[in-house]
């Protein structure tokens, strides 16, 4: 069996997480076997192990492939954003774009499985830390009205984080991307200067 390095992948193994994400996204991952995935990748089993040494660990192998994408395309989006209030919109907005493709079974999938959800939890405290730095780039740039940065931040982060768990969808019905898109509206029609 290959031993797999963490960060050093071949381009055939980028390609494959590629195609396993894409294929996660769209019907989750808790229902396949390795063997599944084998034969709807067209590879062997040992090439899916030079990637994680378990099914389990491969789910989350490709979960963190997931946000490391996510991550790098919401940063574009809001470097090509010079004014501060379009940064916020755009970063939330990005958000919203890169859940997208994440059905509600990928999306339960990773909230039912623990090593997952961690990851997520992670990339959402992230999220939370960002949009603080944000806002307190457009308090300071006089962008954003004066508010209590850490109180802003907390309403973003609770809100974030009740997106991940999915409490958001429960009790609105909006699916993530659309609770992140209406975040962003809310934010920002709420820091702005009158």
């Amino acid at each position: 069996m290959t031993t797999v390095v963490p960060g050093r992948r071949t381009r055939r193994q980028s390609e494959l997480l590629d195609r396993l994400l894409t294929l996660f996204l769209e019907q989750g991952f808790s229902r396949f076997t390795l063997d599944d995935l084998a034969a709807e990748l067209r590879c062997s089993k040992t090439t899916l192990y030079a990637l994680a040494p378990s099914k389990e660990q491969l789910a989350v192998e490709v979960v963190k492939h997931y946000f490391k994408n996510a991550t790098a395309q919401v940063e574009s989006a809001v470097a090509r954003q010079t004014r501060h209030d379009r940064r916020i919109a755009a970063y939330l907005n990005a958000v919203a774009d890169a859940l997208r493709p994440a059905s509600r079974t990928f999306l339960d999938d990773v909230a039912t499985f623990a090593p997952a959800r961690s990851v997520y939890e992670r990339n959402t405290r992230i999220a939370a830390d960002r949009v603080r730095s944000l806002i307190e780039d457009g308090i300071n740039n006089k962008t954003f009205r004066q508010v209590d940065i850490a109180f802003a931040a907390e309403m973003v982060a609770h809100t974030m984080q009740a997106i991940q768990r999915g409490d958001i969808a429960r009790r609105t019905g909006l699916n993530d991307a659309e609770a992140y898109r209406e975040l962003a509206s809310f934010v920002l029609h709420s820091l702005r200067l009158d």
